[in-house]
């Protein structure tokens, strides 16, 4: 794993580009145009356009225009706002806290696993507490997998038991110690008022309180999980949007493998 600046090499970019004040573009370069969305809790009409062009103001956006709105009940309304972005960031300075890993195949997994572990790797998965999606630990596990990324089932040198959702924390724990797991894979689709934070965070105490937080490889993946917080809650790594079982299985037998040299 690693963290640091992204390298901004001027064969990658424009040569012309100022890009310590990079800033979107729509027709023209620089001329910062930008779109979004949002609902307001008052019905649509005349002054509901204004309030959403005033808030669209006060994000920064420079002359903005309500494109489209719509009532979504009579209480409710829905804006589509146009603008152009007054402000700028500075490209060359973005300090992004990822997972760093040589992405395998499926079979040059399969072969590191066998040369460096001379057994199967044991992968335990579950989407915890009260969240009743399966769609992402569905992807990394089930042997179909997703996107054209087969699951870590159909990996000869996994062995891989998905639990399903809605697993509470102690029951996932009292599984993986049956299980003798080496990786603990807890996907957390629900985020609503940090829902999957509080969840991840029992979870970890838990582990920590029965002294097993160092037995397992604790990696989490969702939509809003970055690896910056899964470092933060005390897991292991995170994988958010994009990611799938080869970098899932690329990641967790090269950190065993460097563990068992420490």
């Amino acid at each position: 794993m690693s963290s640091g600046l992204y390298s901004t090499k001027k064969t990658d970019f424009d040569t012309t580009l100022d890009l310590t004040r990079l800033k979107p573009y729509g027709d023209t370069m620089n001329d910062g145009k930008v779109q979004l969305s949002f609902t307001l809790p008052v019905p649509d009409s005349e002054v509901a356009v204004e309030a959403a062009k005033q808030l669209a103001a006060k994000m920064g956006l420079v002359e903005p225009m309500v494109a489209h709105h719509a009532p979504l009940d009579k209480s409710y309304s829905f804006f589509v706002v146009y603008g152009s972005l007054g402000h700028t960031i500075d490209y060359t300075h973005i300090h992004v806290d990822s997972v760093d890993v040589n992405v395998m195949t499926m079979d040059e997994t399969d072969q590191f696993i066998q040369d460096n572990f001379g057994r199967k790797l044991r992968v335990i998965g579950a989407s915890t507490g009260t969240d009743a999606h399966t769609v992402g630990i569905d992807a990394i596990m089930n042997m179909k997998g997703y996107a054209g990324h087969f699951g870590l089932e159909r990996y000869k040198m996994i062995e891989a038991l998905n639990l399903g959702s809605q697993v509470t924390n102690e029951d996932f724990i009292r599984k993986a110690v049956e299980f003798n797991a080496d990786v603990l894979l807890v996907s957390q689709t629900v985020t609503q008022k940090n829902v999957h934070v509080q969840n991840l965070t029992e979870l970890v105490e838990l582990l920590e309180a029965e002294r097993l937080r160092n037995r397992f490889l604790l990696l989490i993946g969702g939509p809003r999980i970055t690896h910056e917080l899964a470092k933060e809650l005390g897991c292991d790594a995170g994988f958010g949007p994009g990611k799938y079982a080869d970098d899932v299985a690329s990641f967790m037998c090269e950190e065993l493998a460097a563990r068992m040299q420490q």
